[in-house]
């Protein structure tokens, strides 16, 4: 016997409320995830090379990601890597509004230019980066030889001790808040540091530590000059330094064209 159209009505209304009754109760979980769960506090540690701003753009990468429970799947058990100048990066859910963004940064010793590039390496001389842009506080060295550089191998220079040398002089100038222009070698080994048209010269790495303290107190004394303070022959005792003034360019051309003017016999013009 058929049953009425009345009862098969009333089944498939009993099957859309049950559905609509679960659409409903999926909805409301989702918005009490999202509004419960949404992240309002993110703290970053241990980056230099990027801000915080950066750091969490790389982080997160998605409309949901700013959700605590969608990101600890992202990033459960999970470091994120393959980023220039980073080791690797973790993701801490502390609570179900805040994360903290733990940053591990690769040890950069100083960088190179070559072939149009910056290459940056680390205290063991390994090429860790290339990039087309300075980063701020990380030294360009110069006067080291080499014929080729590979990323992720060590630059191959003649003396591997060097790169020790270089990150020591970069962590002391850190120590003391010196920015320097450059670190330059010469054939022996010999150190100097530029400061706009001031220079340095330090000698070898022998007593570098109290080299640098001395630098330090002396070189708000050299702004605005041009020349070099010699220190090479500190032995860790109370030295008087020379500072040598370049000669200025204008006195050179002067004396140029008066040597000029007398071996052609002639006369200056008066004016």
């Amino acid at each position: 016997m058929t049953k009425p159209a009345i009862f098969k009505n009333s089944k498939l209304l009993r099957v859309l409320l049950i559905v609509v009754i679960v659409m409903a109760i999926a909805c409301g979980g989702l918005i009490f995830l999202w509004y419960n769960y949404s992240i309002t506090s993110v703290t970053v540690s241990g980056n230099s090379h990027y801000s915080d701003d950066e750091i969490k753009d790389m982080v997160f990468t998605g409309p949901y990601s700013y959700n605590s429970i969608v990101l600890s799947l992202m990033y459960r058990n999970k470091s994120i890597k393959d980023i220039p100048f980073i080791e690797k990066m973790d993701v801490d859910i502390l609570d179900s509004n805040s994360v903290r963004i733990n940053v591990f940064e690769k040890a950069v010793a100083g960088y190179v230019e070559y072939l149009g590039h910056y290459m940056y390496f680390d205290k063991d001389g390994i090429v860790v980066e290339s990039s087309n842009r300075i980063i701020e506080g990380i030294p360009f060295v110069t006067g080291l030889s080499y014929d080729h550089i590979v990323l992720h191998k060590p630059l191959p220079v003649k003396k591997s001790s060097v790169f020790l040398t270089i990150l020591n002089v970069t962590q002391l100038l850190g120590k003391y808040d010196i920015e320097t222009d450059r670190i330059a070698f010469d054939s022996d080994g010999n150190i100097t540091l530029y400061f706009g048209d001031a220079r340095v010269s330090l000698g070898t790495d022998d007593f570098i530590d109290e080299k640098i303290n001395e630098m330090h107190l002396l070189l708000p004394q050299l702004k605005g000059y041009s020349g070099t303070l010699h220190m090479e022959n500190y032995v860790g005792e109370d030295v008087n330094f020379s500072f040598d003034m370049d000669k200025p360019e204008t006195a050179v051309e002067e004396t140029s064209e008066e040597e000029g003017t007398e071996e052609s016999g002639e006369e200056p013009d008066e004016q």
